[in-house]
């Protein structure tokens, strides 16, 4: 069986494109109801605690061809240290995306969950929890198959 992803991995996209668009289609709605900083701040944030290179790479290149702050995106890994740079709104919605994406067997606690539901609609909470969902099953495939950013040119 002869593999075309990285380093001899699976191309999940190739084998299923119809699944892999699918996913892909998810975005558009999620990041209209969140509106794109807020997305980008989601799909960032889950892919540097999952270590998803590829996703950082592509989603933070993104964030800046739309003039995000490039300091907000390095201090998106420790953003708990950085409270200036981020809204009081910003920094519950980053506290769910780390509990979802660390989910484990105690779930997502009351007292972060509350904080968000005191910033966000209920439509917009449950798009923060879709769309965690859906950049950390990205984040899997790409770590699962070995994807990495494009070379430097």
């Amino acid at each position: 069986m002869a593999h075309d992803g990285a380093q001899g991995r699976v191309a999940a996209a190739k084998e299923l494109p119809e699944v892999y668009a699918g996913i892909i289609a998810a975005r558009d709605p999620l990041k209209e109801v969140l509106g794109a900083t807020l997305f980008t701040l989601v799909e960032l944030r889950a892919s540097y605690v999952n270590g998803c290179a590829f996703c950082v790479d592509l989603h933070s290149r993104d964030a800046l061809g739309r003039g995000e702050d490039a300091r907000r995106l390095f201090a998106l890994a420790a953003w708990r240290e950085a409270p200036t740079l981020f809204t009081e709104a910003e920094r519950a919605a980053l506290a769910l995306v780390d509990e979802v994406t660390r989910i484990g067997e105690h779930g997502v606690s009351d007292a972060v969950y509350a904080a968000v539901t005191a910033h966000y609609t209920d439509r917009e909470t449950a798009a923060l929890i879709v769309a965690t969902g859906w950049i950390n099953l990205l984040n899997r495939i790409g770590v699962a198959t070995r994807m990495h950013p494009p070379a430097r040119v």
